[in-house]
């Protein structure tokens, strides 16, 4: 165990080899965490929480004079709640709560400014942008990439290779940055693309392969490139 009087562990923490812990981190009760795993500054992991092999915890967002949003220059550590579980070579961002329940698959990435509602799936090499918001009991599979500035609300299933955006005007500077929003209850099938600023209504259904080009009204269902409703 470190000896830094500032980095706090619960009772029956067990650590694998070669674990890097920064200064100020909180572990909880019962806490599993695998080797090569490490825990930036800050972080704070709830009870029973379990952390595959070389996964990075609170990383903290670079940028680049190119960028024409830069990410925040304090940003709050990050937040792993009660019986979550993260696979292996996962990195996880500062300024994101994952809250109870959540399962967080091997090689995912989740961006800073991101909220992960209870009981939600982030699949194998899923990629979660900046600014994000997914609510409780959602699904997102194998593949995925949900842009920056994206609202997944409630019970949301989404299926493999699924690819979303932003900007619709690709880096033009005249559009305000907006993912899509997808309502509770929303399925997407495979290989769907969302583009920016799309709402896709109430348990509406996206079918695969579909290029989603504008707003779905709930319980509707939209297939093809571009996307159309069938009646």
């Amino acid at each position: 165990m470190p000896h830094d009087p500032s980095i706090v562990f619960g009772k029956n923490v067990v650590l694998g080899e070669h674990v890097v812990i920064e200064p100020g981190v909180l572990v909880g009760d019962n806490a599993v965490i695998g080797n090569y795993v490490v825990i930036k500054k800050g972080t704070v992991l709830g009870n029973d929480v379990m952390i595959g092999d070389l996964v990075v915890l609170g990383k903290e967002p670079a940028s680049s004079k190119k960028m024409a949003r830069k990410p925040q220059k304090t940003l709050p550590p990050l937040h792993v709640k009660d019986n979550v579980k993260i696979g292996c070579n996962t990195v996880i961002y500062c300024g994101v709560v994952l809250d109870n329940d959540v399962l967080v698959g091997d090689l995912a990435s989740i961006r800073e400014e991101v909220y992960v509602g209870q009981s939600s799936i982030i699949g194998r090499n899923v990629i979660v942008e900046p600014n994000t918001t997914i609510g409780s009991r959602v699904t997102i599979q194998t593949g995925s990439y949900i842009t920056a500035d994206m609202v997944i609300e409630d019970e949301v299933f989404i299926g493999p290779c699924c690819s979303s955006s932003n900007d619709k005007y690709m880096g033009m500077g005249n559009f305000k940055h907006q993912g899509p929003i997808v309502k509770r209850g929303a399925k997407i099938g495979n290989n769907a693309t969302l583009l920016p600023a799309i709402t896709i209504g109430e348990k509406s259904i996206v079918g695969a392969g579909t290029v989603v080009t504008r707003d779905v009204p709930a319980g509707k269902t939209i297939v093809g490139n571009p996307g159309r409703l069938l009646p």
